[in-house]
């Protein structure tokens, strides 16, 4: 028995894309200004003056951004940590049951992370970064939304997984050269 085709398209296709597209913009973004400030870094070790500090402290940040504001993508694209073996498996339910119950598990750790990022966003205002004096609150609102994405799209891809089968791909080989 055959799993039912995949819709090609939809309303609910077209969002998801526009979501994937902002997420990645941001992270394109934040990718940049990591980017901007490492160099900054570098330049200022070779300035007469005093360096800014601050530089440092955000690229610290950039890099929690990157982190976890792209978790919801990774799980899409199906690129979040897997047992690719699972996929070698010959009976196709065993391999929808395990996948199913592995992006069922990524979605609750999304939604626990996401319950406790909230938590930091709404508790932790009144600390204040040392060099940039931002509200700490405001770190955690991309690791937020990342996860409460993570945790959407994990339960998306069970639903998918458990409605339409694995889809099919193709075995990823390195031929030796």
């Amino acid at each position: 028995m055959t799993a039912p085709s995949r819709p090609a398209t939809g309303r609910w296709t077209r969002a998801g894309r526009v979501v994937t597209g902002i997420e990645i913009g941001v992270a394109a973004a934040v990718l940049v200004l990591l980017f901007a400030l490492v160099l900054l870094q570098a330049a200022q070790r070779y300035l007469p003056f005093e360096g800014a500090t601050w530089t440092g402290e955000l690229a610290r940040y950039c890099l929690v951004w990157l982190a976890f504001g792209m978790t919801g993508v990774l799980v899409t694209r199906d690129g979040h940590i897997a047992l690719e073996m699972v996929d070698l498996i010959k009976n196709e339910m065993v391999v929808r049951v395990i996948r199913v119950f592995a992006c069922l598990t990524v979605a609750v750790i999304g939604a626990a992370f996401a319950a406790e990022a909230w938590e930091l966003v709404r508790t932790q205002w009144r600390l204040k970064s040392p060099a940039l004096e931002m509200p700490l609150s405001w770190l955690y609102v991309l690791p937020l939304l990342g996860f409460v994405s993570t945790a959407v799209r994990g339960v998306i891809a069970a639903v998918g997984f458990a409605r339409y089968g694995v889809p099919e791909t193709a075995p990823t080989v390195v031929a030796a050269e």
